[in-house]
């Protein structure tokens, strides 16, 4: 009975030990703020510019699988969270820092993607404006000790909402044409 106790308790040490080395090598991604949002800035867009976006957008890691990514919210709406979604690293492997919004969360969708949510706005104790009509950030990204992002990963971003899966929208369609036979229905009824 001992021994198993005792192959139990290492067991549980090696796991332990194995998932914290692993979270040390995990790549990062940072969205922070370009033109005085600090802590984490820069003084401004690179000579060549930053890429003008909407409420929708996509972009690749760059090919060696670091660096940033400057951008300017052109969308006409301030910024309340941004949904930035991805198939190539796991959720567990990403570590993500802002400085623009309260919290980053990572999560895995029932597709196999990875969904990173940036959300959480300023408050009366927060300091965090999410990004603002006309305002610049950046998206970096950062290896540590040698695990980086997949050169050329395909991001789709989509600002001030989720996406639905398909399922979501297919139980939509479906309720909507419920209600549209009920009132067919319905209307037949009172007017016979």
């Amino acid at each position: 009975m001992k021994v198993a106790q005792v192959c139990v308790a290492l067991f549980v040490v090696a796991v332990s030990v194995a998932a914290f080395a692993d979270s040390v090598q995990d790549p990062s991604i940072i969205i922070r703020g370009v033109s005085g949002s600090a802590p984490i800035s820069l003084s401004g867009c690179p000579k060549s510019g930053c890429t003008p976006v909407g409420l929708n957008f996509t972009f690749g890691v760059p090919k060696g699988g670091s660096g940033e990514l400057f951008f300017t919210n052109a969308s006409g709406q301030n910024w309340t969270s941004l949904t930035l979604i991805e198939k190539g690293v796991p959720a567990s492997a990403i570590t993500c820092l802002t400085n623009l919004f309260l919290s980053c969360t990572k999560e895995t969708l029932k597709n196999g993607s990875v969904e990173i949510l940036l959300s959480g706005v300023k408050g009366s104790f927060n300091p965090h404006n999410g990004i603002l009509n006309g305002q610049s950030f950046a998206i970096d990204f950062v290896c540590q000790k040698g695990a980086c992002w997949p050169g050329g990963l395909d991001f789709t971003a989509h600002a001030n909402g989720t996406v639905p899966e398909p399922g979501t929208v297919a139980l939509l369609v479906t309720g909507l044409g419920a209600i549209v036979s009920r009132r067919k229905n319905w209307k037949n009824r009172f007017n016979s």
